[in-house]
């Protein structure tokens, strides 16, 4: 098989790999689509995700979706030829965090695609995958698979907003329209928010946001810098918004989500914060009881989104912006990162 390996920054190669052998409790699988994701291109363009920097070639890629070609000899339940779709998450579920349900926490985690553990743990774009068999979930013979792909990303908001608590009724703000943002904002949409305000840089997220994904308002705060003082404390002394999903990634963007917090507000971390510290207005947390908490990938939501894909209670369709075949895929990469034509592109492998 083929898959596309990453060598270094910007040195991305689509080389032969053998496939690996198959254990009683593995399924290997036909991968169909990879979406690339926003850590997918900063270890393309930078060599690192956040603390984590690639120190060997590694396979990249975790948003998947894919068919079953082959079950080893203990796994039930799962046939040759289903479509499924593929959890990069594979938790050690025997730590405390695991045993807790907050696998996601996991001491022992062998996440697809990353360079958190060294030797690093290669990725899913390849022709072929071997999973543990909780990774691989049985979908209908109907689904579609490169929206199916979108599992991942969509698990990501929906445990963002799981992490926000309740939203039924609460005034949201999600910082950040990328993929990320965007299914952010819909899973908030979808909880009972009163309403949700989007921002970016870019006006072509923003639009899909509130034309397909019921967000209130938009906001782009590179163009009209100050388009959000209206609801900060000094007009709004008792505050404006409940809550605050950052999914931007952005430090300035973070700091300045706390003078727009009502008292007791939450800000949920969503976007990964470059390597290093970042300054937060403490004093500002600390008076108002502001909370802030970390959000870091999914655990049961990634069951959640992909029952919500095959239902199509939530429609991945507006972020879909073009697939490219494997051979092209340092094209997809370079292209994906032009946030005023592209939300997410996908390889076909």
């Amino acid at each position: 098989m083929r898959a596309a390996i990453l060598h270094g920054r910007g040195d991305l190669r689509i080389e032969p790999l053998e496939d690996a052998p198959l254990a009683a409790n593995e399924v290997r699988v036909r991968v169909a689509f990879g979406g690339i994701c926003g850590s997918d291109l900063h270890y393309f363009h930078r060599g690192a995700v956040g603390n984590f920097a690639v120190r060997q070639p590694m396979v990249l890629g975790h948003e998947i979706s894919g068919s079953v070609v082959e079950v080893g000899s203990g796994v039930t339940g799962i046939a040759i030829g289903s479509k499924a779709a593929l959890d990069p998450s594979k938790p050690c579920l025997t730590c405390s965090y695991c045993r807790a349900g907050r696998s996601n926490l996991c001491e022992n985690m062998r996440f697809l695609g990353s360079a958190a553990l060294f030797p690093h743990v290669d990725g899913g774009f390849a022709q072929h995958l071997v999973l543990r068999q909780d990774q691989v979930i049985p979908v209908p013979d109907d689904t579609d698979l490169l929206k199916l792909s979108c599992a991942e990303p969509l698990s990501v908001g929906l445990h963002a907003v799981n992490r926000a608590g309740s939203l039924v009724g609460k005034r949201v703000l999600v910082s950040g329209s990328g993929p990320i943002g965007l299914l952010t904002a819909r899973a908030a949409v979808l909880a009972g928010a009163l309403e949700v305000t989007s921002t970016d840089i870019e006006d072509a997220p923003l639009k899909v946001a509130r034309e397909r994904f019921g967000v209130t308002r938009t906001f782009n705060v590179a163009a009209q810098p100050g388009a959000l003082e209206e609801f900060a404390s000094a007009h709004n002394p008792t505050g404006y918004f409940d809550v605050a999903l950052e999914a931007s990634g952005s430090p300035l963007a973070l700091a300045g989500l706390f003078g727009l917090m009502k008292r007791g507000g939450r800000i949920v971390q969503v976007g990964m914060l470059p390597q290093g510290e970042t300054s937060l207005p403490v004093n500002v947390l600390q008076s108002r009881e502001i909370e802030l908490v970390g959000a870091f990938r999914a655990h049961d939501e990634f069951r959640l989104a992909v029952e919500c894909i095959v239902r199509n209670s939530i429609d991945v369709a507006p972020i879909l912006s073009g697939t490219y075949a494997l051979d092209d895929a340092t094209a997809a990469f370079e292209r994906a990162g032009d946030r005023k034509q592209v939300i997410k592109l996908h390889l076909a492998l």
